[in-house]
């Protein structure tokens, strides 16, 4: 580190130390925090060493030149981000101890993130899940419910944090809805299918046996109640109830989970040609950017299907000539 710190200039070292001493002091930061912010200014500077601007003449235009050669190098969008990150913060700092009058960071935009496509799982998948379920449900009010939990993540594209608390009342609903409270406390109608509403029908015959002896007169207010301190099921054990049924139903638990069911719930409407909007809309999403990854997920499907099934692909990828 004291090489590299040489071969800078004086006005850029001294700037730097500025800024790294205000972040020790004023806000706390910590070795390993430093020690990264002067990495990725060092690394700026270097970027700079090819013209005859130093930190405090820096431009708007070297700092997009810099990040775009990060990008070509083949710098992962996260770290993209965080040496602009970076870079924000110092020239925050060069502006309001004014030894810079503007700040070239303003109106720079992040590198987009590529969300990673959702785990997802086949139809077949599904209904193999679901006979599972059905098993144990003919068994014990522990699959009855499990079956319950099962049909409604997928009829619903609930998340696992509303499925637990779930209101009685909703789920009693003779409707094809149910009235579900989301994130940020927003409201939203899930739909609910006949296997649901039948699921739920005869999980409610054994309830009461979920709720604890000493509370079994004043009821829950929850549809999956628990003795546990929350009163309701937690999120954690559906969790484990799912896994094992995956076991049971021969698929791989590490792929399994309640939100693995809401991916299955979104995918399979796109794929059978459900608008993004009613699914945006279904799932509770607030921006239908965040919906837009079950489009890729279908096209991901449909383009594995077209090259095992299309005669044209199959005579390719075994080295044979198109016909003419």
């Amino acid at each position: 580190m004291t090489a590299q710190k040489r071969t800078v200039a004086p006005v850029n070292a001294t700037a730097i130390e500025s800024f790294l001493d205000m972040m020790s002091a004023e806000r706390g930061a910590s070795s390993n925090t430093l020690a990264a912010y002067r990495r990725d200014l060092l690394d700026f500077v270097a970027s700079l060493s090819r013209t005859d601007r130093n930190v405090k003449s820096a431009t708007r235009d070297d700092i997009k030149r810099y990040l775009a050669a990060l990008s070509t190098s083949g710098s992962a969008a996260s770290s993209q981000s965080r040496h602009l990150s970076s870079l924000r913060q110092f020239y925050a700092f060069l502006y309001s101890e004014s030894r810079r009058g503007d700040d070239p960071t303003n109106a720079i935009e992040a590198p987009r993130r590529q969300r990673p496509l959702p785990k997802i799982l086949s139809q077949d998948d599904v209904l193999r899940l679901i006979d599972a379920a059905r098993q144990g449900a003919e068994k014990s009010s522990e699959g009855l419910r499990l079956l319950c939990i099962v049909e409604l993540l997928y009829a619903s594209g609930l998340r696992v944090s509303e499925l637990v608390t779930l209101p009685l009342g909703s789920a009693r609903s003779r409707e094809g809805f149910m009235l579900v409270r989301g994130k940020g406390q927003k409201e939203r109608m899930a739909p609910l299918n006949p296997a649901a509403r039948e699921a739920i029908t005869a999980y409610l015959t054994v309830r009461d046996e979920f709720i604890p002896p000493g509370q079994r007169k004043s009821g829950s207010k929850y549809l999956f109640p628990s003795r546990g301190a929350e009163g309701f099921l937690t999120r954690r054990r559906c969790h484990q109830l799912l896994k094992a049924l995956a076991l049971k139903a021969g698929l791989d638990p590490e792929k399994l989970s309640p939100h693995v069911l809401r991916h299955a719930f979104a995918t399979h409407l796109v794929e059978g040609g459900a608008d993004l909007r009613s699914v945006q809309t279904m799932l509770g999403h607030a921006d239908i950017a965040t919906t837009q990854i079950y489009t890729h997920v279908a096209r991901s499907k449909l383009q594995s299907v077209m090259e095992a099934a299309h005669p044209l692909s199959r005579s390719r990828a075994k080295g044979g000539k198109p016909r003419g």
